[in-house]
């Protein structure tokens, strides 16, 4: 299922947009936006094509399907040791809205939220967005375990929210439960809101363990929202859905009234949650054989960047992103992106503030959810140019 013949370059370079194959020349190998280069699994086609057939295509009720809820659900509950609810689950068009819909329902103008830096940029978007300010926490890139009694320092009588972004994009790192243990401990302590997203929890590497920080005890979980998607696990990123969990009836409430599901005016689409149902109930085979090709392919990258002069990679703990520093080609993060772009046709995306935040100055990023040809043509690319 992941060799490179499984590959439809010639579809990708129509449907794959967001900085990938549709909006390069033909001749450029995107490893930018974290989206999978291979077709989703087969069941999930098949079940919107099913669905499809009646002709029906109704209002959903606004707080989800029910089957979409109890399977989301379900998963949580086997997989990650949460006691979700069905009740307080409900989907959203992406997880992206669910990190937007949090900040709209738990921040007014002036409060303030702690995030992560580096870290995907959709975090600061979705603070300011609603008038709040968004309070940067350095988590460098690498293994080392973080000191969050300094990110506590951070905190004052405007902080409402710590966002956790775990594993941690574009890092990859996979926060232990230790740490997690003590970021839930000063949310308890400062009466705060954790916004969990976990977009990439499934994509964890060995011998790295994902904990749910909700699965720690009641009470951090009764202050926690929790998000994840579709579209890093099993390539759903065009179907827009995702999943916000809440934890008790009080935070679901705000959550769906910020939602604005209940008038129709928002709402997550009928065929993406049956796709995602798929997903989550039968396509566990595909998420494991996808999983040891990115073992493969993060092993194939990292080691080969590494012999790159200037360029030095951890691996990443989670989520099938490299991020390289390049500060020793005495180049900046945008002058290494540009110059791979004309010199070697290979596009990544630049450690800006824009994208990550200042503690990505100095970094690259790529993905290597692709097939080992095109990984190993666009390393050979990258290695022919940097000098």
């Amino acid at each position: 299922m992941f060799e490179n013949n499984s590959i439809n370059l010639e579809l990708l370079k129509k449907r794959a947009y967001n900085l990938r194959w549709a909006t390069f020349p033909s001749d450029v190998i995107p490893l930018t936006a974290a989206d999978p280069d291979f077709p989703s699994a087969p069941e999930i086609a098949e079940s919107i094509s099913v669905f499809t057939k009646d002709r029906y295509f109704c209002y959903g009720p606004p707080e989800g399907l029910p089957d979409f809820k109890e399977s989301m659900a379900n998963y949580y509950q086997k997989k990650r040791n949460v006691p979700v609810s069905p009740a307080f689950t409900f989907p959203v068009d992406s997880a992206a809205f669910g990190i937007f819909l949090t900040c709209k329902a738990f921040l007014l103008p002036g409060e303030e939220a702690i995030i992560f830096d580096p870290v995907d940029f959709l975090f600061r978007y979705s603070i300011e967005s609603v008038g709040a300010v968004a309070i940067p926490f350095a988590i460098p890139p690498g293994t080392s375990k973080v000191n969050f009694e300094q990110m506590e320092t951070l905190i004052t009588n405007k902080t409402k929210l710590i966002c956790l972004c775990n594993p941690l994009n574009p890092t990859g790192k996979v926060f232990t439960k230790d740490e997690l243990i003590q970021l839930g401990t000063i949310a308890c302590k400062h009466n705060l809101i954790i916004l969990s997203d976990e977009i990439w929890s499934d994509i964890v590497f060995y011998p790295n363990v994902f904990t749910s920080i909700a699965a720690i005890d009641q009470e951090i979980r009764n202050r926690t929202i929790t998000i994840t998607g579709f579209s890093k696990s099993y390539g759903l990123a065009g179907l827009r859905i995702g999943a916000v969990m809440a934890h008790n009836q009080n935070h679901f409430l705000k959550l769906i009234d910020a939602s604005l599901h209940n008038s129709t005016i928002h709402g997550a689409n009928v065929l993406s949650q049956v796709a995602a149902t798929t997903a989550l109930t039968k396509c566990d085979y595909w998420l494991s054989d996808f999983l040891k090709h990115l073992t493969s392919m993060r092993t194939l990258l990292v080691n080969e960047l590494n012999t790159i002069p200037g360029f030095s990679c951890v691996a990443p703990e989670g989520c099938y992103v490299a991020f390289t520093n390049i500060t020793a080609t005495n180049k900046s993060s945008q002058e290494i992106q540009e110059f791979l772009l004309k010199e070697a046709k290979v596009a990544v995306v630049p450690g800006l503030k824009k994208w990550f935040g200042d503690g990505a100055d100095g970094y690259i990023r790529m993905s290597f959810a692709t097939s080992d040809q095109i990984l190993n043509e666009a390393i050979h690319r990258i290695k022919s140019v940097i000098k």
